[in-house]
């Protein structure tokens, strides 16, 4: 069962999630083989275990198995402790746009987790830029993306971290090729569709206390179209316009 993936390694966590069919997608598997999910947490003497975990000022980086693309049905509903962290479903979702060179933007980027593996997604020639509203958990994000080995990513400027109002996104970094908003917004923000490329992808979570995760696409001639993937049952606070899933 998917609460039975947990393990004593990294490795051994992503490949319990692949062996349960979590993660179905070698290219997000193998790039979330990269990333050690002990960076990214309080405690990591804990960090593979298939839990939610704290990582402070009411934020939390998901249980591993709630992050997975086959947990989760079209149009289906999750109760969900984190939407910060689907890390898994949101990669698979906008794999298509994590094109080698691709500009990526996280929202909501908290732990930096998602935002180290779009960069493994998208190579030594992509861009990712993390917006994250509270400056202390930006400021440690990038400590965790250091521990990591990504402290060169940063230097050059292919990974950026900024502290800021996720509403408005980062639009000196775009256009982006691939938006993932990891907070509830009551409706879809417009600067963000604004700085979707043509073609690119969002993924976003909409709506006040019952939200549906939309694909928000735009082609090349920039022709905006939502389509709902799936909707998620939570709990939220507001969080400079957007809501975040407390923990369970």
């Amino acid at each position: 069962m998917a609460w039975r993936c947990s393990g004593t390694t990294n490795t051994q966590l992503i490949s319990n999630m692949c062996a349960a069919h979590i993660i179905s997608n070698t290219t997000v598997a193998n790039a979330m083989h990269t990333v050690d999910r002990a960076h990214y947490v309080r405690t990591p003497e804990s960090a593979y275990d298939d839990s939610p975990q704290p990582i402070g000022h009411g934020a939390t980086i998901s249980a591993p198995h709630m992050v997975s693309p086959l947990s989760l049905s079209p149009l289906g509903v999750l109760a969900s402790p984190g939407l910060r962290a689907q890390h898994a479903y949101a990669a698979s979702e906008l794999l298509p746009f994590l094109r080698p060179g691709a500009r990526v933007l996280d929202v909501g980027s908290g732990s930096g987790y998602l935002v180290a593996v779009f960069h493994h997604l998208v190579g030594p020639t992509g861009t990712v830029v993390g917006v994250e509203h509270v400056h202390e958990l930006a400021q440690w994000s990038k400590e965790n993306l250091r521990r990591d080995g990504l402290g060169n990513a940063l230097d050059e400027g292919r990974i950026v971290i900024v502290t800021g109002d996720g509403r408005q996104g980062y639009a000196s970094g775009g256009p982006y090729d691939a938006i993932h908003v990891g907070a509830a917004a009551p409706t879809t923000p417009s600067k963000l569709v604004e700085q979707l490329a043509s073609p690119g992808r969002m993924f976003i979570p909409v709506g006040n206390y019952i939200q549906h995760v939309l694909h928000v696409d735009k082609d090349k001639d920039g022709t905006v179209t939502e389509t709902k993937v799936m909707g998620v049952s939570v709990s939220v606070r507001p969080v400079d316009g957007f809501g975040e899933a407390e923990t369970e």
